[in-house]
């Protein structure tokens, strides 16, 4: 019996520990808005190979996780157009998520279903995919992307969290 009590109080010990397993590959929280002219040369915001949208866009708030299996899930808020006719609109845009690893070039881009899914008229949008093609097991200086699904785009970047 006093073997079983102890074997309890192990396992009990180790479960926070299981709990607590975090299988990130990169977070992201908050987001910057895409200002689709830059002071570098060409002119254009080009990020890691992905053009910028045609025009700027705000976005209130992005919370992202990407897990080792490639698993992305992306919560945001608030992702409309900035200028233009269409100014406070969503444009009746649909959007996917890329993951670029690593500072220099050549990039791999891993992205979400490039269909996307569709912008709700406050501009909120919930992706719950998997990227392809699989990221690798470790990404050194993430960028995550909020893209066009029309075009390829890049509508909104996520600000890295630390893991």
């Amino acid at each position: 019996m006093k073997k079983a009590g102890i074997l309890v109080l192990f396992l009990v010990g180790l479960f926070p520990s299981f709990a607590l397993t975090d299988d990130s590959l990169a977070r992201f929280k908050g987001g910057i808005g895409v200002l689709p002219i830059s002071t570098a040369a060409g002119g254009q915001n080009v990020v890691r190979t992905v053009n910028p949208a045609g025009q700027a866009w705000v976005i209130a708030d992005l919370d992202a996780k990407v897990t080792m299996d490639g698993s992305i899930k992306v919560d945001g808020e608030g992702l409309l157009l900035a200028g233009g006719n269409g100014i406070g609109s969503n444009a009746n845009a649909s959007v996917f998520a890329t993951l670029i690893c690593g500072a220099t070039a050549p990039f791999s881009l891993h992205s979400s279903t490039a269909a996307g899914v569709p912008l709700e008229a406050n501009g909120d949008f919930r992706i719950d995919d998997f990227l392809s093609p699989l990221p690798p097991a470790s990404c050194a200086a993430p960028v995550l992307l909020i893209r066009n699904a029309a075009n390829g785009g890049w509508f909104a970047a996520g600000i890295p969290k630390g893991n």
